[in-house]
């Protein structure tokens, strides 16, 4: 395999989905990697840290350690790090992003009118209560970030809502836009994944499901991208695109040809 050097690789609805692996992804993992290509997996969701992710694939088959992984909350902590160290922060976010954060330097609070930063998340326990402490607090002066785009996170069944409902509702309201999103497509983190995997833009493919992250971090970033079809993109919408991916295809079994530059 001589196509490329890494492979940026989405998780949910690429390798599996509601922690089922697609049928023949771990195969394909397996046979890149023995190839000698070193594969990152990088997640907006933020509802686990880089351990838990790396126990949940190794208990599927595919064996990796932390390094291996790249979320968008250790890129929100990465950012709060180098532009707000120390900061007083109010999360609408879950317990594993609070922790990460913490770990950061961050100090949570809970009352908007202590915040120096508001973080949005991934919050399936998102409440008027939280928004309304959110509300003031960016009213207030407060900065405003958050650790992914997405609208909707692919569930088994379908999808259910991620963390840009809470950004639009933040946005509707406050009358401030979002200063910065970790998450894919965010250049945030295509530099901190091309940083972890020591490798340039012209040597890494960036493998997902999502049009509107996945895809668009690689046309941002002048990086290879190929499709999926096993998420919430279909064939059909690919063909209205007006910048379409490198490649699509099926699933991520198909990875192993692409790589090795056996796929147009």
């Amino acid at each position: 395999m001589t196509g490329y050097r890494a492979v940026i690789c989405d998780l949910d609805g690429t390798v599996y989905r509601s922690g089922v692996p697609f049928p023949g992804a771990v195969d394909a993992l397996a046979r890149v990697r023995a190839a000698g290509v070193r594969v990152l997996f990088v997640s907006n969701n933020p509802l686990r840290d880089a351990a838990s992710y790396a126990e949940r694939l190794s208990k599927l088959g595919i064996p990796t350690e932390p390094t291996d992984i790249l979320t968008s909350g250790a890129v929100m902590a990465r950012w709060l790090r180098a532009h707000t160290p120390g900061a007083r922060v109010l999360l609408l976010g879950e317990d594993s992003l609070r922790t990460e954060l913490t770990s950061a330097g961050a100090n949570i609070v809970d009352r908007g009118e202590e915040a120096e930063v508001v973080v949005a998340s991934f919050d399936r326990t998102f409440r008027y209560a939280t928004w309304l402490e959110a509300f003031r607090a960016i009213r207030a002066g407060a900065r405003f970030v958050a650790t992914n785009p997405d609208p909707t996170c692919p569930v088994e069944g379908g999808e259910v809502p991620d963390c840009g409902g809470i950004i639009a509702a933040l946005e509707a309201t406050t009358g401030h836009s979002v200063e910065a999103v970790a998450g894919k497509p965010s250049s945030l983190m295509l530099a901190a994944a091309l940083e972890a995997l020591g490798c340039s833009e012209r040597e890494v493919v960036i493998v997902g499901d999502r049009v509107g992250t996945d895809i668009e971090l690689g046309r941002r970033g002048g990086v290879a991208t190929a499709l999926v079809l096993t998420g919430v993109t279909s064939r059909d919408m690919v063909a209205d695109l007006d910048h379409p991916p490198t490649y699509v295809i099926e699933s991520i079994a198909e990875l192993p040809a692409l790589v090795a530059g056996q796929l147009t």
